[in-house]
C-alpha cells in the first residue's frame, strides 16, 4: 500500500535525457517554519492541509526528502545578450503535482539549497526576496495575467549574507504549469544532439499543446504558439504597467507564464524608458523596449528549433524567418487591441491606433500617471485639480469622446474599460515599506497589500493612500535587485 503524501507527485520530466536535469535534495534546514500559506491556491490544487506543520513535513521531512524524486533543471540562455550555460543554481522541482481533475503543475522550492549549477553561488534566498516574489506573483494573477504563483513562503531559521548585512533565509513555493523555457531549447541545441533535442521538444509539446501534435508541422505550430503566447503575455504586461526587467531567455517561459519577480517593477509616471533593475545600465529592458526584446527572444527560440522543424536547413531557415516576419502584426494587433479596450473599444480597429498613439505622447509630456489616467477616463472624471486637465489633454479627451460616443456610448465603453483598467496596482515604494516592515515583525501593511491587490479592478473605498504613486524623490533612487 503506496504512502499517502502531500502532493501528487508525476515526475514525467525525469523521463527525459539525464543530460537536462540533475537529481538534488532539498537542503535540511535548522527550524523550518511556514509563514505565508496562500490557502486559496492551496485548496486549488486540491491539497488538505490541516495545519501549517504537514507542509513542513510533507516537505522537509527526511522521509519526504526520501520519497520524493527531486531535481534541478538544466538550461542555457542569453543573459542581456550572452549566451552562457546555466541551470538552477536556488530551486528545486519537487515534482509535478496532479490536481484531481489531471491539470499537471510543478512544484518548485526556490531558495532551498545548492545544485550542480550553482556554481559559487549558496542556492538560497533572503526572506525579503521571497516575500516580494509571494506579492508580486500573486498581484499578477489578480490582474488576470498569467503568473507563477507562490503557495507559501517557508522561514528556514538560517541566516544568509546579501546586499552587505546577514538576512534571514526562506524558501518559497513556486507553482507553474512548466518552468521549461526558451533557454531550455537553447542548451538542447548547444549542448545535446539532435535527438535529444527532438525528444525534449516532442515531450513539450505533448505536455503543453498536445493540441498541435498532429498538425502538418507540430514543431513550426509550436513556434508560432509560443511566440503567440508570448505576445499576449507582454501585451498584458504592458497594459498594466508592468516592467518585468530581467527579459533573459531564460526567464522566457514556454507555457506562456510570467516568472521570476526580482528586479520587476510597476510604472508610475509613464516614460517609455523607465527602467528599476539595478543590472539594467543600458536600458536594454526597459518599458517600452520589452516588445523588441520579447520578440529577439522568440528569434533565439526559433534558432534552436532549426535542426528539427525541417530536414533540410535552409527549408528550415525559410519556414523560421516566415514566422518572426509575423511578429509585428501580431504583435501590433494584439498590443493596440489590448489598449483600445482600455480606452472602451470593443473592436479592434487600426483607424483608432493614432488614439492611443496620441494619449501615450501626451502622457509622457505631461508626465502623468499610467495607471490612474485610465483609471479617470474610465470613471470619465477630470477635476480641475487633475493634472490631465491641461487644454492639449482636454483636445484629445473631447476627441475620444465623440469616438466614444460614436461607437456604442461611454456606458458601454466604461464597462469594457472597468475589465481592463485597474484600480490599483503595486506601488514601488508601498512594496519596498512592506517588505522592510515584515522584515522587522510587523506584518499589517504586507497582508494589507495581499488583500486589496487581490481586488485589483473594483473600486475600494478610503485606499488612496494605495492609489497615490511614489514621489519624484523615491523614483528617481528607486532600484530593485534580482536577490540572488
Amino acid at each position: 500500500m503506496q504512502k499517502k503524501t502531500l502532493f501528487n507527485f508525476d515526475s514525467s520530466y525525469l523521463s527525459l535525457p539525464e543530460t537536462f536535469y540533475s537529481r538534488v535534495k532539498p537542503s535540511l534546514f535548522t527550524k523550518p517554519e511556514t509563514f505565508l500559506l496562500n490557502k486559496k491556491l492551496s485548496n486549488e490544487l486540491d491539497l488538505t492541509l490541516n495545519n501549517q506543520e504537514e507542509l513542513i513535513d510533507g516537505i522537509f521531512s527526511e522521509a519526504a526528502r526520501n520519497e520524493t524524486d527531486s531535481f534541478a533543471q538544466a538550461y542555457a540562455g542569453h543573459q542581456f545578450g550572452n549566451f552562457t550555460r546555466l541551470g538552477d543554481g536556488r530551486a528545486i522541482v519537487l515534482g509535478e503535482h496532479l490536481t484531481e481533475n489531471k491539470q499537471r503543475f510543478d512544484i518548485q522550492l526556490k531558495g532551498s539549497g545548492r545544485t550542480l549549477y550553482s556554481r559559487n553561488g549558496d542556492g538560497k534566498a533572503s526572506f525579503k526576496a521571497m516575500l516580494r516574489e509571494y506579492l508580486i506573483s500573486e498581484a499578477m494573477h489578480h490582474l488576470q495575467i498569467s503568473s507563477s504563483r507562490s503557495l507559501a513562503v517557508i522561514k528556514t531559521g538560517d541566516e544568509i549574507y546579501r546586499d552587505e548585512r546577514m538576512q534571514e533565509s526562506a524558501v518559497l513555493i513556486r507553482v507553474m504549469k512548466s518552468h521549461i523555457r526558451v533557454g531550455t531549447f537553447e542548451f538542447a541545441a548547444a549542448f545535446g544532439s539532435k535527438e535529444d533535442l527532438q525528444t525534449f521538444t516532442n515531450y513539450t509539446i505533448n505536455r503543453l499543446y498536445p493540441e498541435i501534435e498532429n498538425n502538418e508541422n507540430p514543431i513550426l505550430s509550436f513556434l508560432y504558439t509560443v511566440m503567440e503566447q508570448q505576445i499576449d503575455l507582454v501585451a498584458n504586461w504592458m497594459r498594466v504597467g508592468f516592467i518585468h526587467g530581467v527579459m533573459n531567455t531564460d526567464n522566457t517561459s514556454i507555457s506562456g507564464e510570467t516568472f521570476d519577480y526580482g528586479p520587476c517593477a510597476f510604472m508610475n509616471t509613464y516614460h517609455p524608458d523607465t527602467v528599476y533593475s539595478s543590472i539594467d545600465s543600458n536600458g536594454r529592458y526597459s518599458f517600452g523596449n520589452q516588445a523588441k526584446i520579447i520578440k529577439w527572444n522568440i528569434a533565439r527560440f526559433a534558432e534552436a528549433l532549426l535542426p528539427i522543424i525541417h530536414e533540410n536547413i535552409e527549408e528550415s531557415i525559410k519556414l523560421a524567418q516566415i514566422a518572426i516576419d509575423s511578429f509585428d502584426e501580431k504583435w501590433e494587433s494584439n498590443f493596440y487591441g489590448k489598449m483600445l479596450n482600455k480606452l472602451g473599444f470593443e473592436t479592434n480597429t487600426p483607424k483608432l491606433y493614432v488614439l492611443v498613439d496620441e494619449l501615450l505622447d501626451l502622457m509622457r509630456t505631461l508626465e502623468l500617471d499610467y495607471t490612474n489616467t485610465f483609471w479617470d477616463l474610465t470613471l470619465d472624471s477630470i477635476s480641475t485639480d487633475n493634472p490631465m486637465n491641461n487644454p492639449e489633454f482636454m483636445h484629445w479627451y473631447t476627441k475620444w469622446k465623440e469616438t466614444i460616443e460614436k461607437t456604442g456610448g461611454m456606458k458601454q465603453a466604461q464597462l469594457l474599460m472597468r475589465k481592463n483598467n485597474p484600480f490599483l496596482v503595486p506601488r514601488n515604494h508601498l512594496v519596498e515599506q512592506a517588505l522592510y516592515e515584515t522584515e522587522n515583525g510587523n506584518n499589517e501593511l504586507f497582508e494589507k497589500l495581499l488583500d486589496v491587490l487581490s481586488r485589483p479592478y473594483e473600486f475600494q473605498e478610503g485606499l488612496e493612500d494605495f492609489r497615490k504613486p511614489s514621489s519624484s524623490d523615491f523614483e528617481e533612487r528607486y532600484q530593485t535587485f534580482c536577490g540572488t
